[in-house]
């Protein structure tokens, strides 16, 4: 009886460990499928951050490939004396650039034409007597100088 047991106990020790190492096995397994999941998902992230990248990239390289005209019309809008009136953001004696921007797109206004004193004042034409004098300056710059002002104008959000 006792080597009857004894091999009945042997053999379920056997199987008991046989099964434990294939449950192990599977465990290792399942451990080893997780982690090429992680690393795959975490390869994707990665991309992912690269192509995003590489989306701003390009877009700053395109604001750079058609900036040289609105820099122009900034540096014109400077030099002629301009922000001593108009600032980008914030009223000062003018209308601040932004809202000009916005009411000549809304109205389809043409600011070149308004510079040369050939259309009239749409954004604040209660101080037209001011800006008024100053059209006497900017009706004689060439065309070109008016389209890298207005370019400038425009560009401001």
């Amino acid at each position: 009886m006792k080597k009857v047991l004894l091999a009945v106990l042997t053999v379920g020790m056997l199987s008991l460990t046989s099964c434990g190492g294939e449950a192990k096995k599977g465990t290792d397994a399942a451990e080893d499928a997780t982690d090429k999941t992680v690393d795959a998902a975490e390869d994707a992230a990665d991309k992912t951050v690269d192509a995003a990248d590489a989306v701003k990239d390009a877009a700053d390289k395109t604001a750079d490939a058609v900036s040289p005209k609105v820099a122009k019309g900034k540096e014109l809008f400077a030099a002629k004396g301009c922000v001593a009136c108009h600032k980008e953001q914030d009223k000062l004696v003018g209308p601040a650039l932004k809202d000009i921007a916005k009411v000549y797109a809304e109205k389809k206004g043409n600011m070149v034409k308004f510079l040369k004193e050939e259309a009239d004042a749409i954004v604040d034409p209660a101080q037209f007597a001011i800006m008024k004098a100053n059209l006497a300056a900017t009706k004689v710059l060439p065309g070109e100088d008016l389209d890298a002002i207005t370019s400038y104008i425009r560009s401001i959000k």
